[in-house]
């Protein structure tokens, strides 16, 4: 699987930890920065993950930020991208299952990196559940995003 990732400052070793565990399970990553742990603009690296995912570049786009909520509305910004800010295992599984999310938020003041990779395997694993009820609600989202 092609996976986009990319954090701010505060999520640079969680990102770069994230990265070497994904390559080692097989996966292509595309790494849209940032590089240091200089000061920067979480909304620029975010923008690009999501228009990874937009775009079909990647399947998959994972976003890190300190607490993983501003990563989570600027990639939520894209249209056809369904970002889910996650902190524990099942969620990562439910938001897959249930929303059948294609971007994954994660907050590096609340993970370490063990907890941050099983949350990344669970979530990378987990197929969409199909079924009507789900469809019907995923549905809504991109007609009301079409909206805007």
């Amino acid at each position: 699987m092609t996976i986009s990732i990319g954090c701010d400052h505060a999520a640079l070793e969680l990102k770069n930890k994230l990265i070497e565990y994904l390559r080692l399970q097989g996966h292509e990553i595309i790494d849209r920065g940032t590089f240091s742990k200089e000061s920067c603009d979480y909304p620029d690296y975010g923008y690009l993950v999501a228009k990874d995912v937009q775009q079909k570049r990647a399947e998959r786009g994972i976003v890190i930020c300190f607490t993983g909520i501003g990563m989570s509305i600027i990639a939520n910004k894209v249209r056809g991208v369904r970002c889910a800010l996650v902190n524990d295992v099942e969620t990562a599984i439910l938001t897959r299952q249930h929303n059948d999310s294609n971007c994954l938020a994660l907050a590096a003041k609340n993970l370490d990196a063990d907890v941050a990779c099983a949350i990344v395997e669970a979530w990378v694993k987990t197929e969409f559940s199909f079924n009507e009820r789900h469809q019907r609600r995923i549905d809504k989202i991109t007609k009301y995003e079409k909206e805007e």
